[in-house]
């Protein structure tokens, strides 16, 4: 999402760090070209205004033009400024600091992704947080809005209020506060309904829902996509009805990054939580020390290796490492494998979070990873029988041309598959003949086949520092 904003920051400081020593001249040109990549990105003048000064007014101290490595020292205090815009270092949970049911209510434009986002977090209280979560939609506006909120309720095995038609939103949402108290609910969350614009109706009504319901969160729900329009619906329904957080939808998308950027500085609410798919699963905490890293290059390790433990299978995960480390690693092993990277998202979307990996996409001339290569492999497999995926070495000729024609692929992707795997066998089964001690001792270049390790044929390389 924020890619050219990183692209055009790491610019700048790469063109600072070239310099050597600063003048107050290369900082206000520096300055210069940040205040054109912000506007660019579709940041809010204001907040550009703010924010270019800020960096500028620390940026001409002595302790950064007199600095052995003043170019870093200027993308750490743009650093700094960025996570100040976001919000402040760490995540800002949602309040739940009332008596129960606590009210938490969703409030934003039609089509900005709030009746999804409301199952999104009613499934992420249940499972994080152990709450009891009774979802209810008060949307009378939109055909079947009830209907998808009652399905959403389903996928993510939480109760939703049942539908009385002719109800008005007030009267459902006393309802749903009613049924949470008497069926002992710890959260509502009240999905209140869109329109296409800001208009005073839909104001009025969130107010009167506000009212009977005393929110403990009002959460607005925008679309990152929509860029300054987020920010200036932002602006309107906290001057109206007032937010306490914000849930940023499609974070995922090819927007210019500028509506996040402006958010808390034109509302003064937290952007709680972001969206990035379809899926129930995909919410995330927002962390504004994260995302300036991952804006200006620096990755997000913290991210990945939470994303990782959230959707990584660690019994499958353990049973694997034993067999490599035995060396018994065979293809339904690989398939597992590959099944595992797969739940975490898009190849690019993890390597975004790994730090300098920008520099690695703009090397490679920003092209997209080819990962249709893994669904291909698995394809491969899933067309051998149980035998052959034990023991790959039974497959010759007449079995390649059955599994290629079951795979819709051709024997030559079947035989890379084998040839792979078998490289992939014969570094297990030397990693596991020679240990940890012996891989420190004889280098990485002992696992690699005879003739292209660093040393002489056979192992021996340079052992490891």
């Amino acid at each position: 999402m924020f890619e050219a904003l990183s692209g055009r920051l790491s610019g700048v400081f790469d063109g600072l760090a070239k310099r050597g020593a600063l003048s107050e001249a290369d900082v206000i040109e520096a300055m210069r070209e940040v205040r054109l990549a912000m506007l660019d990105a579709d940041v809010a003048l204001p907040v550009v205004r703010d924010f270019v000064n800020k960096v500028k007014e620390r940026a001409v101290g002595a302790e950064v033009l007199e600095s052995i490595s003043p170019g870093q020292a200027v993308a750490k205090i743009v650093n700094d400024a960025l996570i100040d815009a976001l919000g402040g270092a760490g995540a800002v949970p949602l309040n739940l600091n009332a008596v129960p049911p606590v009210s938490v209510l969703m409030v934003g434009l039609q089509g900005s992704g709030k009746t999804t986002t409301s199952g999104k977090i009613a499934l992420w209280l249940k499972n994080r947080e152990r709450k009891k979560v009774l979802l209810a939609s008060l949307d009378t506006q939109r055909p079947a809005a009830q209907l998808q909120l009652e399905q959403l309720a389903k996928q993510a095995a939480v109760p939703s209020l049942s539908i009385v038609p002719g109800q008005s939103p007030v009267d459902i949402a006393r309802r749903a506060m009613e049924t949470g108290r008497l069926e002992g609910f710890d959260v509502v969350i009240l999905d209140t309904a869109g329109r296409l614009s800001i208009d005073e109706v839909l104001m009025d009504e969130v107010r009167q829902v506000r009212a009977v319901t005393n929110p403990a969160e009002t959460l607005l729900v925008v679309d990152a996509m929509t860029g300054q329009d987020a920010v200036n619906t932002a602006k309107a329904f906290n001057e109206a009805v007032g937010v306490t957080g914000v849930v940023m939808t499609r974070m995922d998308g090819d927007a210019r990054g500028g509506a996040a950027l402006s958010m808390k500085a034109i509302t003064g609410a937290p952007i709680k939580l972001t969206g990035s798919g379809e899926k129930l699963d995909a919410l995330e905490e927002f962390h504004p020390e994260r995302v300036a890293g991952r804006i200006l290059g620096l990755g997000d390790i913290a991210g990945l290796v939470e994303k990782a433990a959230d959707t990584l299978d660690h019994e499958e995960g353990e049973r694997l490492a034993k067999k490599m480390m035995a060396g018994k690693f065979d293809l339904d092993d690989y398939a597992s494998q590959i099944r595992q990277i797969s739940k975490m998202g898009s190849i690019s979307g993890i390597m975004g979070m790994l730090p300098g990996m920008n520099k690695v996409k703009e090397a490679m001339g920003d092209k997209e990873l080819d990962t249709s290569i893994l669904n291909k492999h698995l394809a491969i497999i899933s067309s051998m029988t149980r035998k052959e995926r034990k023991t790959p070495a039974i497959i010759k000729a007449s079995r390649k041309k059955r599994i290629a024609a079951g795979s819709g692929t051709t024997v030559q992707d079947v035989n890379k598959l084998l040839k792979q795997f078998g490289m992939m066998s014969d570094m297990m089964k030397r990693f596991s003949k020679l240990g940890v001690k012996g891989l420190m001792r004889q280098g990485l270049s002992a696992l690699m086949p005879k003739g292209m390790g660093n040393g002489p044929p056979g192992g021996g390389g340079r052992p490891f520092r």
